[in-house]
């Protein structure tokens, strides 16, 4: 880890910003223009197929200043140096990052521009659980650019195009410890709202806020009035200036050049819009020309000084990548407490082996127990803390959706967890006393984390319900030094047991009830304690959790496996008008008699169909469903007793696979679940190879290849994974691959179907130029396509017989071509 600048709250005050007219861009008080498409511009300029733009900063320099020059001619203020693609793994020793940000930087300050961004874009290879890249091997590769570009004397550090929460939370980490200059950040969205890896714009918004970047937004993929509700969504979560940098519309392809359906007006028209929205930081992407920077200065010169409303009454969000947890004063949010070891054998049997796929499975049991946030402890004396809680939550996010609640009385161990959380989780637990509130809520500030505080001190728990008050008000105060507002804050009023002071039981609702009204933040409590030595725990349970929603409690720490207490949850939320029109409350209880009723029995177990998806957890469906790769070895090894191999592939792992797919389809799993999918699947063929090798083979050979002159292939790899699991042998030639090369494998390996990808705009004319040589060299073989910069109607205008949006659909066209 590089730090080399101390921690200190993140505030304009404490930046190297370049002068008074970028401090009121900051402070959203001006709006600030940026430039365009330095690709589009460099293909229309004759780039080769293939060619490296981040070398001709290089190779002439003059080239890159003239497009510079243009931008600002048009009315850019800042421009962005031509070093997307300038880290370690891309420029693969063609030229050190160092040299290639210099000589940038340098080509864009001659163009006369008032401010010059440093241009960081994704590493072009997934982090952890996805891909191998660990997140400290992403970021020491962001932090090298980060310090070649703040050297090379730009004013800005822009990470743009981003899909992966992750890979973004590493790159500002880098520039926010190698670097005291501004950050501009944004992520690109699909037409469903949600980028890549199905991380929405309200999540990406909160994130980066939390995280304290100066200027978050959106950027790519997609055009303008498609953008505006995403920016729309980002707005109504964070008072940051919000920047957006949309695509001149949807590219197609005119002769060997791609050209976009969006005209200089209309563009300016749909950005316009955005500017009344609240936008104040505007640009262009892909298509994007000088003319179109021009039309944006004319319709900024007839627009009055920005102006938009705060969000005074900001609302506590727990967030995963894909899924939020927010408390607004009547919603409630179920933190699953399962996750501990204490008092659990067989979780500390697990921790100990390193044995990560029972705590999943205990995650995954929560989550559709009905849990909003998972609490997440692995406290044992003799493991290595540290090294535990962050495995622990990598894993528990490669397979659930639900905000992790970071639980742990060791400050290293929270800062390893916390630091490579995608996302923004909740540190559990910081206290009154000095030493507690030093050590942790450096770490909450620095890496944008939400805290729980209880309200204890050097003097223990106090008795009255003022003196918890009290010491939650000196944690509220002291957060506020490090810049966590109370809006981020959890009080916990600590439940004692009823057994030795029933008294106590009225305080801590009173203190709720206090700490709500006067200090403004959220509540928690650890619900079941309060039946410590008494019987009928469950009854007490629930009655103290509804005496506690009524005094203000939100985020109730209990076991939802406990019917008891998620009945008393469900009706809650009717009674407060949470879950509008009674939906959820209907759609659970219409069909169950009501166990409460007069000459009822009341709740001993689930109903009926929790009790059916409770055995349904034990199924090889169900664990390929929820990604838990981990139990799927003994599990197919199981089924292999009784079944044939191809009886396990034919009617559990494909049938798995293709709800998996269904499911994706309809946004309700996201490519992290799905790969978790495809990855449990391959455990359980992997134990079929072992036992049967003939079986794996199938004779249905694709290869798949990114496009000459293009580098990236993290879309290539997820379609590869998800290929082999369903059964199909897999010719992987990589990436920058030339056509002649691909024509080869087809012959060699008789192959039917060959997957081309393409990130970049220039390397389009190589794809086409493949799919050319392919259908007349070996007429017989289906060429699927896919990536960013392709749509439906561009795949047809080049030739290609499929056009595959996502890995699911990549699938789903090699069953149909070799029939099922």
């Amino acid at each position: 880890m590089t730090n080399p600048i101390p921690f200190k709250p993140r505030a304009l005050d404490t930046l190297r910003i370049a002068d008074d007219d970028l401090r009121a861009a900051l402070e959203g008080r001006r709006r600030l223009i940026f430039d365009g498409g330095m690709g589009t511009m460099l293909q229309a300029a004759g780039l080769a197929a293939g060619a490296r733009p981040e070398l001709i900063n290089l190779s002439d320099p003059g080239a890159i200043t003239r497009i510079h020059e243009a931008y600002v001619q048009a009315g850019s203020e800042v421009v962005t140096t031509n070093t997307f693609g300038a880290n370690a793994l891309k420029l693969d020793g063609a030229a050190t990052v160092e040299e290639v940000f210099a000589a940038a930087a340098a080509a864009a300050r001659a163009s006369g521009a008032h401010y010059v961004a440093g241009d960081i874009g994704p590493l072009g290879t997934l982090l952890r659980p996805l891909g191998t890249l660990d997140f400290e091997e992403a970021y020491e590769l962001f932090a090298e650019q980060v310090r070649a570009a703040a050297a090379s004397g730009v004013d800005i550090i822009l990470i743009e195009t981003m899909t992966d929460l992750s890979e973004i939370r590493a790159a500002v980490l880098a520039a926010k410890e190698c670097c005291d200059l501004p950050i501009f950040a944004t992520m690109t969205f699909e037409a469903d709202g949600r980028t890549f890896l199905g991380t929405p714009p309200e999540i990406a918004a909160r994130t980066l806020d939390a995280l304290g970047v100066e200027a978050l937004g959106i950027n790519c993929s997609l055009g303008p009035a498609q953008i505006r509700p995403f920016a729309q969504r980002m707005l109504a979560v964070t008072d940051k200036p919000v920047i957006v940098q949309a695509n001149a519309g949807l590219p197609h392809a005119e002769g060997d050049h791609t050209v976009y359906d969006i005209t200089p007006e209309a563009y300016a028209a749909a950005v316009s819009s955005m500017l009344d929205d609240g936008v104040t930081i505007v640009g262009g992407c892909c298509g994007t020309t000088p003319a179109y920077i021009r039309q944006i200065a004319d319709v900024l010169r007839a627009k009055s000084r920005p102006s938009r409303g705060e969000h005074p009454d900001r609302p506590f969000a727990a967030t995963s990548a894909q899924k939020e947890a927010v408390l607004d004063g009547r919603s409630i949010a179920v933190i699953g407490e399962r996750i501990n070891p204490t008092g659990k054998k067989r979780l500390q049997q697990a921790l100990r082996e390193g044995d990560f796929a029972y705590l999943v499975g205990q995650g995954i049991q929560q989550q559709e127990q009905g849990a909003d946030i998972l609490d997440v402890n692995v406290g044992l004396p003799d493991i290595d803390e540290p090294a535990t809680l962050a495995r622990a939550v990598e894993e528990l996010q490669a397979a659930t959706v639900l905000p992790l609640q970071i639980d742990s009385s060791d400050p290293a161990a929270i800062e390893a967890a916390v630091r490579r959380y995608t996302g923004i989780a909740v540190i559990n637990s910081v206290n009154g006393t000095r030493e507690s509130m030093d050590a942790v809520l450096p770490i909450a500030a620095r890496y944008g984390a939400n805290i729980v505080a209880l309200t204890l001190d050097e003097q223990g728990i106090p008795e009255t319900a003022q003196q918890r008050v009290r010491i939650a008000e000196r944690i509220v105060t002291e957060a506020a030094r490090y810049g966590i507002a109370p809006h981020r804050i959890l009080v916990d009023c600590l439940v004692m047991t009823a057994s030795t002071n029933q008294r106590q039981a009225l305080e801590i609702l009173h203190a709720v009830s206090l700490c709500r009204t006067r200090l403004g933040v959220h509540c928690a409590l650890g619900v079941s304690n309060v039946s410590f030595g008494l019987p009928a725990r469950g009854l007490l349970n629930a009655t103290f959790l509804a005496a506690a929603l009524g005094a203000g409690l939100d985020a109730p720490i209990v076991n939802p496996a406990s019917a008891r207490i998620m009945d008393v949850i469900r009706s809650y939320r009717v009674l407060n008008a949470e879950d509008e029109g009674s939906t959820a409350y209907i759609e659970r209880y219409a069909d169950a008699p009501d166990p409460y009723a007069a000459g009822g029995t009341a709740h001993v177990g689930a109903p009926a169909k929790a009790q059916a998806s409770s055995h349904a957890a034990d199924s090889i469906e169900h664990l390929i469903l929820t990604g838990r790769k981990g139990d799927m070895p003994a599990a197919t090894r199981a089924a292999l007793e009784t079944l044939e191999p191809m009886d396990v592939i034919g009617n559990h792992f494909i049938p798995a696979l293709n709800e998996a797919g269904e499911l994706f389809d309809a946004g309700k799993l996201f490519l992290p679940q799905l790969m978790a999918a495809a990855e449990a699947a391959r455990a359980g063929f992997d134990v079929i190879r072992e036992r049967v090798p003939a079986a794996a083979a199938t004779g249905r050979g694709v290869c798949l290849a990114t496009v000459k002159g293009d580098i990236h292939d993290i879309g290539k790899n997820i379609v590869r994974m998800l290929l082999e699991n369903y059964g199909f042998t897999v010719y992987d030639l990589g990436r920058d691959v030339a056509p002649e090369t691909i024509l080869a494998a087809v012959r060699e390996r008789d192959v039917r179907v060959v997957g081309l990808s393409a990130l970049m705009t220039t390397t389009v004319p190589a794809m086409a130029e493949t799919i050319e040589l392919v259908h007349r060299e070996a007429p017989g073989t289906k060429v699927v396509v896919g990536g960013a910069v392709l749509t439906p109607d561009y795949a047809a205008q080049i030739g290609a017989d499929y056009y595959a949006k996502d890995a699911a659909a990549a699938a789903r066209i090699c069953q149909e071509v070799f029939g099922g």
